[in-house]
């Protein structure tokens, strides 16, 4: 391949493994890991994941600064941390050095665009401050807030990603067909598209206080139909004393307001079917993705059993599903900034 098309071909693959990464990271939080590699970039003092419950009990007296968030005697499983072993390999000795390579091969072709180089760079220094931040996410034992950056900022890379990709298709020709919107259209629809991918964002970023909040999944209350959802604790609307402990209530709230505001791009764009073209696709694509996963939030708030509590893989699947609908606002967001570029 030549370096234009290598480079193209793995910034895609480094695309899907971000994704890979973030899920990743939501199977941490449903199997409780977040604190199973209390040190960093060691795991226990170890370059490994397979640390005994003696182990991990040794480490704690020999740092007692680090003691989990749970108490003295909590311990973790060898899958428990096994989970937090392999986010961080993938993330740090794999994402972040194909990174490099990937700017690097960028950087040396010189038919590529200014454009292409400087989203290259772009993506190096935003997955810099991914490590960065995940270093203070496990400082601060997974504070709610620290977690919730760590998410924005991969969604942060993967817009950067998205751009690059695309940047280099302009340098070889032009961005495919469905991404090639009219300049008219973008125009006219391009800041509705940038305030729904904001909208997108809010409630990902929402969802993350409220999936890392103790006690924040049942701040609606556990009681079924219609008390815990869609009414919250018996309320359509309530007053927010605490905006943390209520963190559910302001989710939903920023869902319904997206939600919403998604329902009536779709039928705009229905209705101008002939004049928007390929943006259309992208619009009904993520108003069909965020509906679904409206219902997946809604079934995982009515799965609730005393015994077995939620079902946490609904969490992952609501994480990703948030996040494909990101994608594509964001995609869409940049295609029309591409087509508007020069106004």
């Amino acid at each position: 391949m030549t370096p234009w098309t290598e480079a193209k071909s793995l910034t895609a693959w480094l695309l899907g493994l971000t994704l890979v990464v973030v899920a990743i990271g939501g199977l941490i939080r449903i199997y409780d890991a977040g604190e199973s590699c209390p040190d960093w970039p060691t795991c226990f003092g170890t370059w490994g994941f397979d640390v005994s419950e003696e182990d991990q009990g040794a480490w704690y007296n020999a740092n007692p600064g680090e003691i989990d968030s749970r108490g003295s005697g909590h311990r973790y499983t060898t899958f428990q941390i096994f989970t937090e072993w392999a986010h961080r390999i993938l993330a740090g000795a794999v994402l972040g050095p194909l990174v490099l390579v990937n700017w690097y091969s960028v950087r040396k072709n010189q038919n590529l665009s200014k454009e292409a180089r400087f989203a290259s760079s772009v993506t190096v220094a935003l997955i810099l401050w991914q490590g960065a931040v995940g270093w203070l996410t496990v400082e601060l034992d997974n504070l709610h807030w620290s977690v919730a950056l760590h998410l924005s900022s991969a969604l942060a890379f993967i817009m950067s990603m998205v751009w690059l990709w695309l940047a280099i298709s302009r340098s070889q020709g032009g961005v495919p067909s469905w991404i090639d919107f009219e300049r008219g259209v973008s125009r006219k629809w391009g800041l509705w598209v940038s305030w729904l991918t904001i909208g997108a964002f809010l409630s990902i970023f929402s969802g993350t206080f409220v999936s890392t909040t103790p006690g924040a999944n049942t701040g609606c209350g556990v009681d079924g139909l219609p008390n815990s959802w869609p009414l919250c604790s018996g309320n359509l609307v309530d007053s927010i004393d605490d905006l943390v402990a209520q963190s559910q209530m302001i989710h939903r709230w920023f869902v319904g307001a997206i939600w919403i505001a998604l329902l009536a791009a779709s039928y705009w764009f229905w209705r101008d079917s002939e004049e928007v073209g390929a943006l259309r696709s992208w619009i009904w694509l993520a108003t069909g993705l965020y509906t679904v996963n409206a219902g997946i939030g809604a079934t995982y708030i009515l799965s609730w059993d005393l015994e077995g509590g939620f079902l946490e893989f609904l969490s992952l699947v609501h994480l990703m599903l948030a996040s494909l609908t990101f994608l594509a606002l964001a995609t869409a967001w940049i295609g029309c900034a591409i087509s508007t570029e020069g106004d």
